[in-house]
């Protein structure tokens, strides 16, 4: 064992701090093949309960930190002079034959942009599933950037793409299961409105609204004031813009862009999607105990405020932060179903497994109605945040550039840098960079005293980041219900 331990310590490590198995992992091979390996797990044995739940978090860990390489089928093949910007057929970057960096092909593990887990200590505190400093940024189809500025000299590198900070996987079981249940509340005003065509129906879900739907005699539907979400009404809380459902969505999205790793259950089984001489890249098994390890990360929490943050945390609420940034939803089940494969607008199909939420991790509170409470600082609505924040991405309409889902304040006091790309290093930045639809609060946050303002980022201090080593994340947090003492920077 002590051979093993020093032969491949850090894998070891985080292994035993995450309380997971070691012998889940293999030590690396000497001879060249793939950094999967052999070992492939079968999305049956999920299915047939002969893995145990650690045993399942173990797997996901083992696929979020592994570097895949090209024989693992690692990059695109040949370009496709048909659609360049796509996965699956992008040039590489001076023709090196393996990585792009602008439009992804930039890292090699999904660790590599998710490493942080706290910024307001200093050095950082680095662990498995947290946010991604400003150098690990995506850049995201563009087909324009303009470095130096040659274009008009406005003092802009114009960019036509999107720019995205990484986020972190703390609490996305709830978060998920908000989404789905808010996403069937939708659908079930939808069957309303048409079951009583010409009334006009307001789409209200967990006290957020989406605005409203009617129908006409035929069951067609107008959507024209449907507000935050897709007309489809599935609610996507995953991505700056509500792309994803889901973190298997997720995962899928980030497997082909990224790394230009195809999945299975998006080319086919033993199908070479991208044409680089290998098949069977990701496995449905391999996504799903991605799933299973993102969806049993623990929650972040709040620490006790101080009398400043009790004052701040009125103040949120005074100004209309709350308006957005709800401070928790409800959900009505203790329990996130996990889907293969999934219909978006069937919630309930295909389930594979099922994740405690009111356990050890990720360790919701029980509410009143039978759920648990999330508290997210969020409501997982888009909402028009203004000019100054607006994309310049040439392939939506100058409308959905300037929209954004709702951030989740939870654990904000640990993620600098802010906003969608990381552009405001501090929280009073943030604050300030609003604009849209929370102008009128951005307005009356500047017009505070000093020590008003300072109130409000006191509160805002106090929602933390779990620390990653969620084997000790057990002893250490809170029971469900309770807010957790503690020193306020960086405990």
């Amino acid at each position: 064992m002590l051979a093993r331990i020093q032969k491949n310590p850090p894998i070891l490590k985080i292994a035993l701090a995450l309380g997971l198995i070691p012998g889940a992992f293999s030590s690396p091979s000497q001879a060249e093949g793939p950094n999967l390996g052999d070992h492939r797990i079968d999305h049956a044995r999920i299915i047939d309960g002969s893995l145990s739940r650690r045993q399942l978090r173990a797997e996901g860990l083992r696929i979020f930190t592994t570097p895949f390489n090209r024989l693992d089928g690692y990059g695109d093949g040949p370009m496709n002079p048909e659609d360049t910007l796509s996965a699956g057929g992008r040039p590489t970057l001076g023709g090196n034959g393996t990585y792009l960096r602008v439009n992804g092909l930039d890292a090699q593990t999904c660790l590599e942009c998710h490493t942080q887990i706290s910024a307001a200590t200093i050095p950082p505190k680095l662990g498995i599933g947290g946010v991604g400093g400003s150098a690990a940024n995506a850049i995201i189809l563009p087909t324009q950037i303009d470095t130096a500025d040659l274009q008009d000299g406005d003092g802009e590198a114009g960019f036509n793409g999107r720019f995205a900070n990484p986020p972190f996987l703390f609490g996305a079981s709830g978060v998920e299961l908000l989404a789905l249940e808010m996403t069937e509340d939708l659908l079930a005003l939808r069957d309303q409105a048409i079951s009583r065509p010409g009334d006009r129906i307001a789409l209200v879900t967990k006290g957020v609204r989406f605005g409203s739907i009617v129908a006409d005699a035929n069951g067609g539907l107008d959507t024209s004031a449907v507000e935050g979400v897709d007309d489809d009404l599935i609610v996507r809380p995953f991505g700056r813009k509500g792309e994803f459902a889901t973190t298997r969505d997720f995962d899928i999205e980030a497997m082909q862009f990224h790394f230009g790793m195809q999945p299975v259950e998006v080319v086919g089984q033993g199908v070479d999607g991208d044409r680089d001489g290998v098949v069977d890249e990701i496995t449905v098994g391999e996504l799903s105990v991605l799933q299973i390890f993102a969806t049993t990360a623990p929650r972040p929490f709040q620490l006790e405020l101080s009398p400043a943050g009790e004052r701040g945390s009125a103040s949120f609420v005074d100004l209309g932060c709350e308006n957005c940034h709800r401070s928790s939803l409800d959900t009505r089940d203790t329990s996130l179903p996990l889907r293969f494969p999934a219909e978006a607008d069937q919630p309930r199909l295909n389930i594979y497994r099922h994740i405690k939420l009111t356990r050890g991790a990720p360790g919701f509170a029980p509410n009143a109605g039978g759920g648990v409470t999330v508290p997210l600082f969020a409501d997982l609505k888009r909402h028009d945040m203004g000019e100054g924040l607006a994309e310049d991405f040439g392939l939506v309409t100058s409308e959905r550039n300037r929209e954004f889902t709702t951030a989740r304040l939870w654990g904000i006091a640990d993620t600098a840098p802010y906003l969608h790309d990381g552009r405001a290093t501090t929280l009073t930045d943030v604050i300030l960079m609003h604009g849209g639809e929370a102008q009128t609060a951005r307005d009356r946050f500047a017009a505070l005293s000093e020590e008003a303002r300072s109130d409000v980022i006191e509160f805002l201090k106090s929602l933390k980041v779990p620390d990653g080593k969620f084997s000790r994340l057990v002893k250490r947090e809170p029971k469900p219900g309770k807010k957790r003492r503690g020193k306020r920077e960086g405990n």
